[in-house]
């Protein structure tokens, strides 16, 4: 795996970015064989490609990264579009329907065996607080929230005693890896997911620079706005 995979006495440390979209996304251009050739430069372990509503960009990084031989670990994601806000979804091999109540986003892709995130719970249309919502872990540190959004997330985090994780959130190359989760596991799917799942993670990064972030902003909506043309 990458170099950033250490030991620590008896604990394995590996550090992924779990949130990163590709040109499956309607607000993204960047092509998978792209995201995962950055991920291995700037040392990551793995990576979860987190598009709009599908699968596919994850599932094509999974065959890629095995045909380019790359030394990365790609979780299948998928960020989900509920009524209230985002939900990163971990380890499925279906889509979940959008638009439902976030409840029921959370509990169909449970009962499909996925790890559920609340994304940016604290960024504009976003889910806000998820007390009564069964989610797996929250996302404190987004590398695109940078108006404080994230210190609220760690806070509600602590205070619901939810695992945290971290990840870039980006739409461009140079931001990969500027989020990120440091998880205490095996390199494998399984125990990735099972180390979030019971909290043995760490999340951490440096914030986007402001004009990046409108900028990013501004590319996603000029790409919703061809496609719909």
């Amino acid at each position: 795996m990458g170099y950033l995979f250490y030991i620590l006495g008896n604990i394995s440390y590996m550090r992924f970015d779990l949130h990163i979209h590709s040109n499956y996304s309607p607000d993204s251009g960047l092509e998978v064989d792209d995201i995962l050739r950055m991920a291995v430069k700037k040392g990551l372990d793995g990576i979860a490609i987190c598009d709009h509503d599908t699968l596919n960009g994850s599932l094509h990084g999974r065959k890629r990264v095995i045909e380019l031989n790359l030394p990365l670990l790609v979780l299948p994601a998928v960020e989900v579009s509920t009524n209230r806000g985002h939900l990163i979804v971990l380890g499925l091999r279906e889509n979940i329907p959008s638009g439902l109540d976030p409840k029921d986003t959370v509990r169909i892709a449970k009962q499909m065996g996925g790890v559920v995130i609340a994304a940016h719970p604290f960024k504009k249309r976003s889910i806000g607080n998820v007390d009564g919502l069964d989610v797996d872990a929250i996302e404190t540190f987004n590398s695109r929230c940078i108006f404080g959004e994230n210190k609220k997330a760690q806070k509600m985090a602590i205070e619901l005693k939810v695992p945290q994780v971290g990840g870039s959130d980006s739409h461009m190359l140079a931001t990969i890896g500027s989020g990120y989760t440091e998880i205490d596991a095996q390199p494998d799917e399984i125990s990735v997911l099972d180390a979030i799942r019971n909290g043995k993670t760490r999340s951490g990064g440096k914030a986007a620079p402001i004009h990046i972030v409108i900028l990013q902003v501004i590319r996603g909506f000029l790409r919703r706005i061809k496609k719909i043309l």
